[in-house]
């Protein structure tokens, strides 16, 4: 898996507006000492479930992955133009 560019700056946008999306479908909020670990599987275990995403194979399902997608997704939800997608 290739690292693409701005993929920190990217992964932080998806946990945010993961975070909201949890918010609003009626989860809790993340508590401040949550870790970004855990974040990032909740986020993409809930936009599996919700079909927003496709999962990944069982045998695939780790950390690195899970951000990737994550990545991906949010790279779609960008509107053109945004200076993350550069």
């Amino acid at each position: 898996m290739k690292k693409m560019k701005n993929e920190g700056q990217l992964l932080k946008k998806a946990l945010n507006i993961g975070e909201q999306y949890a918010e609003k479908r009626g989860f809790a909020k993340f508590d401040s000492g949550t870790s970004n670990k855990i974040k990032i599987e909740c986020i993409y275990r809930l936009l599996v479930q919700d079909k927003l995403i496709t999962p990944l194979a069982a045998n695939k399902e780790d950390g690195p992955s899970m951000k990737h997608k994550l990545v991906l997704w949010i790279l779609r939800q960008l509107p053109e133009g945004h200076p993350l997608k550069g």
